[in-house]
């Protein structure tokens, strides 16, 4: 029997090379940018030496010369995308905020729309000038401001208002706890990288100047048809999603709905991106090949009036940054397909790929952008294969009989072609998880079993949803000014029959989630963390398992298994690595005492001040962590645990003592009374301001322990008493400005 040999065509696909080399030379910069020179007069060099390497290959006209020079090419991408990412670097400028010591005002313009937060609205700034001194400079750099919401009636931050703002900004902060989200380093990502909450008296609105005129034009439209659905969807929750679904605006979502989005694997449908835009296409498409398929030039007519159709939605929506990358990618889409090439769907996506990355290095590290490009990757080449497995409708085909009525063989082969239409659906959203579901764990720690049942159901109701929608906008409006011009009222009855079906639809879907979510509590796996190694290894896991599928070469299992024992052996030197670790946490959580005691699997979180800590707190402040310890039984306590470890208070009211596998923490709180008996501790927590002075504390604790204010104490009594106990000769730790801390008592073996 023959052996059947493939080889990876990489020769059809020119451009999956090149976005393959840009994407490396942007990890190169990610990894090693402190280490890197100026690289534009090297790129500049290389790109000399590769015409001049490709001049004289055709001269010579050698195949050898030609593959050698063609890997100088992928080279020289490489080095291109290094390049474009330390150009596209802002702090690395000479203007740039980082570079402005004592500013006394800015400059500043709005740059992006508000977002609406319980007591505050946030916003970014973009500084266009800085007076250092008393004079004004030119400058750059990006802030993440915040501003309360009940102070003087303030309003919402417009984008576009040109603001002047007294004081300077500060540097955004590291992650203060353990595990805890890198808020710094995504807006790094994002080319912002200070923070400053602005009280309504430090700033005033001096004008207006938008970075975009067409920007803030579609916003101005957004919002306006936000009104629409405002006057026609009544009820809260049904408009909250309306405005997700169709406007991409969820300001109005709340927290339990998001959540059964999240926990159900359906929260896609509330984010206006890749799912939105490509059902227009899809469908336009659809409508126009049926009736105009046979016209003249409809190849070219069509594929013009679908990127007329997708930006005049990205329009509507605000141009935000999702919408417009869906829009870029099916933009080429349509290009390709008005060109006669769109049988090769990997070069299209490459191409747009590569755009994209050019234009911005930091969308690679984008979740949206990588959630985007993988399950469009994943749909194009699994869906056609897991489809194929089932033919639905020859199947039900082969049941029907001569004798049969004509009635019961088209019934019959309504069957097949709806059996088929659901199995294909079920084929592409398992072709979306395979290459998804990976970056799922690693950023969001959990995996929805429940995926298939629901997305099965609210996806279709959602895409009519969303086509209604778009249709009230469509009449709303026109039939608003028709009735107000020729005063017929019947004439609103129109978009307010297809408002009352909009809403019916949006509830419909929406108890659907919340129904499969109730039934189902336990198919949101959570609690996962996987490290970046790990994330890599299943996707290489995945490549090696459809390699073999694809060409049945034993190599590739062989390949497979040895990744699987790889992935295995992490995890178990992971767990391992947890068994063994014993550790103490003095968190940093807002104007709250909290201490960890973390032993193994376990862990018990404590609040001294008896509050128990609210879901946020533990969901973006504590939980983190324990995910990334592996710690599996969490018990959150309001008060001290006495069952855990050794807690007693001392006489008249004095500190509390912890004792935990041999560290001692005192817990003071209140006053230090004259004739305090000393105690041997490891670690002095001070809380709530307390009121005590250097001399006592030495006195009663020795200068060997380390002195912790935690977050309970307010910022005056923090630099007040900070000065004091350096010049005692105590070392001081304060968990607002330098993170949470962290007693190690028994280290892991990777420690």
């Amino acid at each position: 029997m023959a052996i059947r040999t493939t080889t990876i065509p990489w020769a059809t696909h020119p451009a999956v090379r090149l976005v393959l080399a840009l994407i490396a030379g942007i990890i190169i910069w990610f990894y090693w940018a402190a280490s890197l020179p100026e690289l534009l007069p090297w790129l500049a060099g290389a790109v000399a030496l590769f015409l001049a390497a490709h001049l004289w290959a055709v001269r010579r006209n050698v195949p050898s010369l030609n593959d050698a020079v063609g890997v100088l090419g992928l080279l020289m991408t490489v080095l291109a995308g290094t390049t474009v990412a330390q150009r596209a670097t802002e702090s690395r400028q000479p203007d740039h905020l980082y570079q402005q010591p004592d500013i006394e005002f800015y400059r500043a313009v709005v740059d992006d729309g508000p977002v609406v937060r319980p007591n505050t609205y946030a916003t970014t700034l973009r500084v266009s000038a800085v007076r250092v001194a008393g004079q004004w400079r030119p400058a750059r750099g990006g802030i993440r401001v915040s501003i309360p919401r009940y102070e003087a009636a303030v309003a919402a931050p417009q984008y576009g208002d040109l603001w002047l703002v007294r004081g300077a900004p500060a540097p955004a902060k590291a992650p203060l706890n353990p595990g805890e989200f890198d808020y710094r380093r995504y807006l790094a990502y994002h080319q912002i990288y200070h923070q400053q909450f602005i009280h309504p008296d430090q700033y005033r609105i001096i004008g207006q100047a938008p970075p975009s005129w067409l920007r803030l034009w579609s916003m101005q439209c957004a919002r306006r048809l936000d009104g629409v659905f405002r006057r026609y969807v009544t009820a809260p929750r049904e408009f909250a999603i309306a405005d997700a679904l169709v406007l991409g605006l969820k300001d109005d979502v709340d927290a339990e709905t998001k959540q059964a989005y999240a926990s159900t694997g359906t929260t896609h449908i509330m984010a206006v991106s890749g799912l939105q835009v490509g059902l227009l296409f899809a469908v336009l498409q659809l409508f126009l090949r049926r009736f105009f398929g046979h016209t003249r030039g409809f190849r070219y007519w069509s594929a013009a009036l679908g990127l007329l159709v997708i930006w005049s939605y990205a329009f509507l929506t605000g141009l935000s940054a999702s919408v417009l990358r869906a829009a870029v990618m099916f933009s080429f889409v349509a290009v390709a397909k008005a060109s006669g090439r769109q049988s090769n769907m990997y070069n299209t996506l490459s191409v747009a790929a590569f755009c994209l990355l050019l234009y911005d290095p930091y969308l690679l590290v984008d979740v949206g952008f990588q959630l985007s490009f993988l399950a469009v990757l994943s749909i194009v080449y699994l869906q056609p294969l897991i489809g194929g497995k089932i033919d639905a409708q020859e199947w039900m085909a082969k049941k029907k009989r001569p004798w049969q009525s004509k009635r019961q063989q088209k019934l019959t082969g309504w069957v097949g072609w709806s059996l088929d239409g659901i199995w294909q659906a079920i084929a592409l959203s398992i072709a979306a998880q395979v290459a998804t579901f990976p970056l799922g764990l690693f950023y969001f720690h959990q995996f929805p079993l429940n995926f298939l049942l629901s997305n099965l159901i609210a996806v279709p109701i959602s895409s009519v949803a969303l086509y209604v929608g778009l249709l009230l906008q469509a009449v709303a409006l026109p039939m608003e000014w028709l009735a107000a011009q020729t005063g017929a009222d019947w004439l609103l009855w129109v978009p307010k029959g297809i408002g009352w079906v909009f809403q019916g639809l949006i509830w419909c879907f929406n108890e659907y989630i919340v129904l499969v979510g109730r039934s189902l509590p336990g198919a949101l796996v959570q609690g996962i963390h996987l490290t970046p190694a790990q994330t890599w290894l299943l996707y290489l896991l995945i490549g090696t398992g459809l390699a073999f599928l694809a060409w049945r070469r034993l190599v590739w299992l062989g390949a497979g298994v040895a990744v699987a024992v790889g992935f295995a052996y992490s995890r178990v030197a992971e767990a391992r690595e947890t068994a063994q670790d014993q550790r103490l946490i003095i968190y940093s959580i807002p104007r709250r005492s909290a201490v960890g005691l973390h032993d193994g699997a376990a862990a018990l979180v404590m609040t001294p001040d008896s509050l128990p800590l609210n879901n946020t707190e533990q969901t973006y402040r504590v939980l983190p962590g324990l995910i990334g310890r592996g710690n599996r039984r969490v018990r959150y306590v309001a008060g001290w645990d006495t069952t855990a470890a050794a807690v007693r208070a001392l006489p008249r009211r004095g500190p509390v003592l912890l004792s935990w596998h041999g560290r001692r923490v005192a817990w003071v709180h209140g006053r230090l009374w004259q004739g305090q008996r000393p105690a041997a501790v490891d670690v002095v927590v001070l809380r709530r301001n307390a009121r005590v002075w250097p001399e006592q504390l030495r006195a009663t604790f020795g200068p060997k322990p380390v002195y912790v204010f935690d977050s309970s104490c307010r910022r005056w009594y923090v630099e007040q008493l900070t000065p004091q106990l350096q010049a005692a000769g105590l070392r001081v730790h304060d968990v607002t400005m330098q993170g949470a801390w962290v007693e190690v008592v028994r280290p892991g073996a990777g420690n």
